[in-house]
């Protein structure tokens, strides 16, 4: 905005019009959607509020009063959402969002932008999304004032950002440009709401809450645009320090030499991104242990008070306030919950096929070059990668509670049970939630179906993860409950031959997949297991 000063002679009119053009200007300003760049960096407080922006949204798709992110920033959760056109369009998947998020919150604040424009891959790669090497940024782009936000957020982030831009070590590509993003220490100051989790198989999630007990909260979207919640586990892999797996925050930077227009906006100057040494957050823990073993990562330990714990505990323990006691029946029911939240999620998204219509068009000739990692159709309502976290939550159940025991048996101080019978109480804490969950679908003859968390499991390794599949296959229905379904006898081959695909829960994104179904015969070299893990979380606790 133009200020207004009375130079000597000036009439009380000629600064009536200044005041009257400089608001025309700022009026077409924001009837054009401008980004006006009015800092050189961002401030303490900025970070705050973009936390705080990222808390709002994050709590209200938790709370499912927004179920995609085009919903989530139209409604009052955003504080920014009546300055957006009526015809403004929002769609993420899981890589953008980080991006979309922080592009639109620093495009509302008048705030300056850079992000990678090329990634190169260190070493061969067919995919940069799953490069065996890492990645590094070749070039580096800005924001300058002049550009339109919803550009910026629906042309360029969609045709250039990726996950491959999280494919990266923490110090990559000596002689590149600095990442976007810095590996974080692991603690309360330096995991905080807007903290990225990269998944190596190719998922990104935004940190929107970091509960008293140690509990990272996260968002995600995914490419039908739906927005889903979860709570950090091992469902978000460890993998080798090159791939950049793990917690990551947006790397400072600011811009010199600036450039200014007769509004006093900046419209140029050189990007200069901070150094990792110049960052207090900075850290490595995640990818070698506290006490890191630099030759060998998975060697690496993770140590609190003397004890050694595995790389999950240590988090957990490490984000939460005070010493951490657990109580093992609240926290298997706050597991399950978070179980019960993905399944329901899963529902949302099988749905979003159905009424595509996927189901009924012929099943292609061959799968995908990857299951997990393709693009088109497949890409936007398949299910393998929210299937295999989902079978890994369960998987995780399993391990954190014979954790439990052991602890208790180990009179581990971390773990306080007053109760009388550990496995009776869980038994009847799984039983209660297990038959309150509850998820619906409808059968090809529009009949509905109720299944509660503990049928879900018992038919865990029969969800078929293929779109092309109809709605009671997609749900692993079998005896009458089957009976509607009119796929044809090629489809329920497919079905069939899938099942060593269904019973992986590692998703190995670097696998040859692209099988027709007379070769898909049965496990293939990082394609599918013989056997499915054990889940029976109710034997467990008899």
């Amino acid at each position: 905005m133009l200020l207004a000063t009375k130079l000597p002679g000036m009439k009380k009119n000629t600064m009536a019009l200044s005041i009257l053009l400089s608001f025309s200007s700022l009026s077409l300003a924001q009837t054009r959607q401008e980004w006006v760049v009015k800092k050189s960096s961002w401030s303490s407080q900025d970070e705050k509020n973009y936390q705080d922006f990222i808390s709002s949204i994050g709590e209200a798709a938790a709370a499912k009063k927004c179920i995609s992110v085009e919903t989530c920033l139209k409604s009052s959760a955003n504080p920014y959402h009546n300055s957006d056109p009526s015809n403004a369009d929002f769609h993420s998947d899981c890589a953008d969002l980080p991006y979309y998020l922080r592009t639109y919150f620093s495009w509302k604040n008048n705030l300056p932008f850079t992000y990678a424009s090329e990634v190169v891959a260190l070493g061969e790669s067919s995919d940069l999304r799953y490069s065996p090497m890492g990645n590094a940024v070749k070039k580096r782009s800005a924001v300058w004032s002049g550009q339109k936000g919803l550009t910026i957020l629906n042309s360029i982030i969609p045709n250039v950002i990726s996950s491959a831009d999280f494919r990266m070590e923490y110090d990559a590509g000596q002689g590149y440009e600095a990442p976007d993003f810095y590996s974080s220490h692991i603690s309360r100051e330096a995991i905080v709401p807007g903290t990225m989790i990269y998944d190596p198989a190719g998922h990104v999630a935004v940190v929107y809450k970091v509960s008293d007990d140690g509990r990272i909260h996260y968002i995600d979207a995914h490419p039908d645009n739906s927005i889903t919640s979860g709570i950090y586990s091992p469902k978000f892999a460890r993998s080798n320090p090159r791939h950049g797996a793990g917690f990551k925050n947006w790397r400072p930077f600011k811009i010199v030499n600036a450039r200014y227009n007769f509004s006093g906006e900046i419209v140029g100057g050189q990007i200069v991104m901070a150094r990792n040494s110049d960052i207090p957050e900075y850290g490595t823990e995640q990818y070698y242990g506290n006490q890191p073993n630099m030759d060998n990562w998975k060697k690496g330990q993770f140590v609190i008070g003397g004890r050694t714990m595995n790389y999950y505990d240590y988090v957990r323990f490490k984000m939460s306030k005070g010493n951490l006691v657990i109580n093992p029946v609240e926290d298997f029911k706050e597991i399950l919950e978070d179980i019960c939240v993905a399944v329901q999620d899963r529902g949302v998204a099988v749905q979003n096929a159905l009424d595509a219509k996927i189901s009924s068009a012929p099943h292609p000739a061959r799968l995908p070059r990857n299951i997990y990692g393709t693009e088109g159709e497949w890409e936007t309502y398949s299910s393998p990668s929210r299937d295999a976290r989902l079978k890994t939550s369960f998987v995780d159940l399993m391990n954190q509670t014979r954790g439990y025991f052991e602890k208790l048996a180990a009179h581990d101080p971390t773990v306080r049970y007053e109760g009388s019978d550990l496995k009776a109480d869980l038994r009847q804490a799984y039983q209660s939630i297990a038959l309150a969950c509850t998820v619906s679908y409808k059968r090809t003859d529009h009949s509905e179906v109720t299944l509660n968390l503990d049928q879900v499991r018992k038919r865990l390794f029969d969800l078929s993860f293929d779109p092309y599949h109809c709605a009671e296959l997609r749900w692993g229905a079998s005896g009458d409950e089957l009976s509607t379904c009119q796929d044809d006898s090629v489809k329920r081959r497919w079905y069939t031959q899938e099942q060593w695909l269904r019973n992986q829960i590692d998703r190995t994104y670097e696998a040859k997949m692209d099988y027709s179904l007379g070769e898909l015969n049965g496990p293939k070299p990082g394609a599918g297991v013989l056997n499915p893990p054990d889940v029976d979380i109710l034997n467990l606790l008899q």
